[in-house]
């Protein structure tokens, strides 16, 4: 997938107009893109569309228009388009209760390392996380974490092909597994792929 560009994006006052459609498309597009793992871990996984709205978003809430800030968002969130071997997710750690949420992100330390995916007949490839800066601490882990999987050319393969896609958490004190994503989800993802 290629980056995004100054050119991808509107003006604040075009996108003023344009806001709620592309909301709409946005909201369709990540419902097949959001997993859900257990019921405390959320992987949303990236892509120029995200991305894109995301950096959009950005521009209007700070009201941002000046080309050094457009692009300091452009630099931000770049890095979280897929590069065609790989897939880049946000994983949202979800506890409701903040006094159950700080207790759970202390014991969930290291969680991050320890999430995957896999295609049908292929190993199980974890995902590299926070390349950008360090979310966890000595005391706990952080509710939000970058990730990217790095899939090797077998797996890319399998996946164009049509292999079902696997994916899960196995920490001491989270495990949570699909066997098989939805078609629909499958067929998303399998799009990020060169």
């Amino acid at each position: 997938m290629s980056k995004l560009s100054r050119a991808d994006l509107m003006t604040l006052e075009a996108y003023a107009k344009a806001r709620p459609a592309m909301r709409e498309q946005v909201i369709a597009h990540k419902k097949d893109r959001s997993i859900a793992l257990g019921d405390h871990v959320t992987l949303m996984f990236e892509d120029a569309l995200t991305m894109r709205y995301q950096i959009q978003e950005m521009l209007r809430v700070e009201r941002i228009f000046e080309e050094a800030g457009i692009q300091d968002e452009l630099d931000a969130y770049n890095p979280l388009i897929p590069d065609g071997s790989n897939w880049k997710a946000t994983m949202l750690i979800e506890y409701p209760d903040v006094a159950e949420r700080q207790a759970m992100l202390a014991r969930l330390k290291g969680i991050e390392d320890k999430l995957w995916v896999q295609a049908a007949g292929q190993s199980k490839i974890y995902a590299i996380a926070d390349e950008d800066m360090e979310r966890a601490n000595a005391e706990k882990t952080s509710a939000v974490h970058f990730m990217r999987f790095e899939l090797d050319a077998a797996s890319v393969k399998a996946i164009k092909a049509g292999a079902a896609i696997s994916i899960g958490v196995a920490h001491p004190e989270y495990t949570a597994q699909i066997a098989a994503l939805p078609e629909a989800t499958r067929n998303s993802l399998a799009q990020d792929l060169a």
